[in-house]
């Protein structure tokens, strides 16, 4: 029988997830990134595509990752480039063995209203939605306990104590286990707490736990890809794969402002001086170029804009260079794994003629933005005597700039 009380064919789930990510890897070697779960694949730590292809799965409620103590800052720099969905996720110390992890993250789940859990190896990072999905209708059907797996498909040979060939075990039947292994919580719950009440702590996963206390394990196909991480050369094999198949994460930012012109002796454009009978107003030098410029950059990362970082009411920012601003916004992009492409300004002004001084204005910004000068662009065009900038009253800029992202964190 598949069914058990509680659970019918269109019941929905509500899972908790655990991660278990206490381990240290020691297959993996040695590396200044830490266990092997925190080492980057694709620009990101391996654990944080795990979390990211468990926040997008719909009966998701609740997941705990069991760390090591060791590990808090590197879980924390992972946690930060978790695309989304980090607000449901939270930690517990895990213990000697993996068992022990597991039981520690199944109490942090205890008392909440879940229905079931699914138990998942950090290393594991390409789990996919249609494993997930097959997962999902097992338990929906009322399967306890479920495995995805793989048949065996290699020949299988069992060795002597001298390293020869003892026998050819027949492979008919046999499976390769994966993660998530799935469970009805209140089940594997109690099956885990009388392991470890019985002195088990042997166990390497939580199906095996399922067979020791009965409790009948449905197999469900698994995925080719859902492969496990174990040696150096799987990580970067991983690596590899999703450096060719990634779409590159490429943004690209507008900004805009503008200036009253007043009665004065030249204006600030690029962070070049140029003698004028007029000038602009602001709190700043006001360098429209480097206002829209600086707006520009922040916009490909989301990071507000121009006002939020200078509010023009403090006054420690009266009369500062724009420089300033425009060099704070690459360094935000940069520290946020942005490589700045390409910028492009374009000034609207009846007046003080650009043309003369383009060239000075593109090698500021190739400074500033430390980029080369064929990646700098500044245009200028009149407004044709219309409105505002006309009538020279004001000067305003429009700037776009392209970033790259090679490592995101958003």
């Amino acid at each position: 029988m598949r069914k058990w009380q509680g659970m019918g064919e269109n019941s929905r789930l509500s899972c908790g997830v655990i991660v278990v990510a206490a381990g240290r890897g020691e297959r993996a070697g040695s590396h200044p990134d830490g266990p092997k779960q925190y080492r980057s694949i694709g620009g990101k730590p391996v654990i944080t595509h795990t979390l990211e292809a468990f926040i997008n799965w719909r009966p998701a409620r609740d997941v705990i990752v069991v760390i090591h103590p060791d590990d808090r800052d590197l879980f924390a720099n992972a946690l930060a480039r978790v695309a989304h969905g980090e607000a449901r996720i939270r930690t517990v110390i895990g213990g000697r063995t993996r068992q022990q992890s597991v039981l520690a993250g199944l109490e942090a789940l205890a008392g909440s209203d879940i229905t079931h859990v699914l138990i998942q190896d950090a290393v594991r990072p390409f789990v996919d939605a249609d494993l997930l999905r097959r997962i999902e209708t097992a338990l929906v059907a009322g399967d306890r306990a479920v495995l995805p797996a793989i048949p065996v498909t290699d020949t299988l040979k069992r060795a002597d104590g001298d390293g020869l060939v003892a026998e050819t075990v027949p492979r008919a039947g046999l499976f390769a286990a994966q993660t998530p292994q799935a469970f009805h919580f209140a089940t594997i719950l109690d099956a885990h707490r009388r392991a470890a009440a019985s002195g088990r702590d042997d166990f390497t996963d939580d199906a095996a736990i399922a067979e020791w206390a009965a409790i009948p394990v449905r197999l469900v196909e698994g995925a080719i890809d859902n492969v496990k991480l174990t040696l150096q050369k799987d990580i970067a094999m991983a690596d590899a794969r999703l450096s060719a198949t990634a779409l590159p994460d490429v943004r690209t930012g507008n900004g805009y402002d503008v200036h009253q012109l007043v009665d004065g002796d030249g204006v600030t454009l690029c962070g070049i001086f140029l003698p004028h009978d007029q000038k602009l107003s602001g709190h700043s030098d006001a360098d429209v170029a480097l206002h829209a410029l600086t707006d520009a950059l922040l916009a490909t990362c989301g990071a507000g804009d121009i006002g939020d970082h200078f509010p023009p009411s403090d006054p420690q920012w009266k009369g500062a260079a724009s420089r300033i601003f425009l060099e704070h916004a690459a360094k935000i992009v940069r520290d946020r794994g942005g490589v700045i492409m390409n910028a492009d300004v374009s000034l609207i002004a009846e007046a003080p003629k650009i043309g003369p001084r383009r060239e000075e204005m593109r090698k500021n910004l190739a400074d500033m933005l430390g980029i080369s000068l064929d990646r700098c662009s500044v245009k200028a065009t009149t407004n044709e005597r219309v409105g505002f900038i006309g009538r020279r009253e004001g000067i305003a800029a429009i700037a776009t700039a392209t970033v790259v992202y090679r490592s995101p964190q958003l």
